[in-house]
């Protein structure tokens, strides 16, 4: 089926108001002090929680 009638621009863009991204949530490691995302481990020290720490190689160039 066909809409009865034309739905204008505003009345579209209206609708789609919502539907905006959200930017990502960062923390900071409290080890190291870089961004790393809320309940995850940091990407450069490998930091979880006191007591827990995940080994991280080291990138060869």
């Amino acid at each position: 089926m066909l809409p009865a009638q034309k739905l204008s621009r505003s009345r579209t863009r209206l609708r789609r108001s919502h539907h905006a991204l959200r930017a990502t949530n960062y923390a900071d490691c409290p080890r190291c002090n870089s961004p790393k995302l809320p309940h995850a481990a940091c990407d450069n020290c490998g930091y979880v929680r006191p007591g827990l720490s995940l080994k991280i190689d080291e990138k060869e160039s």
